[in-house]
């Protein structure tokens, strides 16, 4: 998906506002009976929830309040998304782990059971398929979730690859878990409000720990992760229990929590200065690039064995030629394709996502420089609409992360 988020949610509540209904309904969601909806569509629509079309799903933008106002009042109490687009599927077998490393920069092998990774998928120039979560459920079986955007290309990648590895004898097979949704609760009211709805103890769980448990009767994984740099978890529910869960998490937290849509999501992962794929990742994008070095496993480095090994571990010793850098700017807030300049009017890179922060009260971005040009504190111009306003690389997360790790 091109473009802030945040940007299409301003947009469509402008015009929705200045346009009769029906017409505006009319123009935006024209395509609305060929997009698939999520089990919790109609909780959505019922309660105020304004839907647009997001990778082949209809899904809210945002809901009564403002994407300014759900945005603080996640990093103030909590909110609770709707992510049933993405796609969960597990991988079984004695050979899943060897397999997934083939495909992933990440040291599978070394994760403890119950344990996962932000990690990319890569391409055999070093380049990123795709972003995703993986967790070691137990040595034959790991739990994946891939973007909504990116689903039938991760799934053909995966199913090409799998072919080929069980033709030599591997042993691994997959299942999509399209009989699940998806939901996230994040903010700091996440794990009071999720420990009235489970026995389990909450606080023995830690950031990237995974369990299976029952939360409010039904069976669930339950992730401690989330997508808004602040504490929270993301749980697979059965989709025959999932409004369920969904009224009773609203329920337990007298009204604190809020559903929050794509609009405020989008804004939360910008300022914890999180890649958005499509935007601030793609496919000629590396993962050293992008700022994931920390994510490419130590053996990894020293074996390789994925794909695009080559060119991932030449640039991690000579390093990258650009670089993924954070700003801050005045005047306009910056777009994703904004140029950027250095003080003489050169070109040195371009914005990948931009916005106000809805926290900090200022324009925030992302976006590639040229090496050599990504230290903190390196003044740049950015062009919005044609015109040149003061930047300054920033250290990112702009918003401090409040992940529950052990003290």
């Amino acid at each position: 998906m091109r473009g802030s988020l945040w940007h299409l949610g301003q947009s469509i509540t402008r015009r929705v506002a200045q346009a009769d209904k029906k017409a505006a309904a009319r123009r935006f969601f024209a395509s609305e009976a060929d997009l698939k909806k999520t089990v919790l569509y109609n909780f959505h629509i019922a309660h105020g929830g304004k839907m647009v079309p997001f990778a082949g799903w209809s899904m809210p933008i945002q809901y009564k309040d403002s994407i300014m106002d759900s945005t603080v009042n996640c990093r103030q109490n909590g909110s609770l998304f709707d992510v049933s687009h993405m796609c969960g599927l597990s991988l079984k077998g004695k050979g899943c782990v060897p397999f997934l490393e083939k495909l992933v920069i990440a040291d599978v092998a070394g994760l403890a059971p119950g344990t996962g990774t932000l990690t990319v998928f890569t391409n055999e120039k070093g380049g990123a398929i795709d972003d995703s979560v993986i967790t070691k459920v137990k040595d034959d079986h790991i739990y994946l979730v891939v973007n909504a955007g990116c689903r039938d290309k991760d799934l053909a990648h995966i199913e090409e690859h799998m072919k080929a590895f069980k033709s030599k004898g591997g042993d691994v097979s997959w299942h999509i878990h399209d009989e699940r949704s998806l939901l996230a609760l994040q903010g700091p009211l996440a794990a009071p409000v999720l420990q009235h709805l489970t026995k389990e103890d909450l606080s023995k769980l830690y950031f990237g720990e995974f369990r299976i448990m029952y939360i409010n009767g039904a069976l669930c994984f339950l992730t401690r992760t989330g997508y808004t740099g602040e504490d929270g978890f993301e749980i697979s529910v059965p989709s025959e229990n999932a409004v369920d869960l969904a009224k009773a998490i609203l329920e337990k937290s007298e009204g604190k929590v809020r559903l929050t849509g794509l609009g405020a999501r989008d804004s939360l992962r910008l300022e914890a200065g999180l890649c958005l794929y499509g935007n601030d990742m793609e496919q000629h994008i590396t993962p050293v690039e992008a700022g994931l070095t920390w994510a490419i496993g130590k053996r990894r480095r020293a074996e390789g064995g994925f794909l695009g090994a080559e060119v991932i571990l030449k640039q991690l010793e000579e390093g990258p030629s650009i670089r993924r850098v954070g700003f801050t700017s005045n005047g306009p807030p910056p777009r994703s394709h904004s140029e950027i300049q250095d003080e003489k009017g050169n070109n040195i890179g371009e914005i990948t996502s931009g916005g106000f922060s809805p926290c900090l009260k200022k324009n925030i971005a992302m976006g590639y420089v040229k090496s050599g040009l990504h230290k903190a504190g390196t003044k740049a111009k950015i062009l919005v609409r044609g015109k040149a306003y003061d930047g300054v690389v920033t250290k990112m997360p702009f918003v401090p992360t409040k992940y529950y790790k052990p003290s």
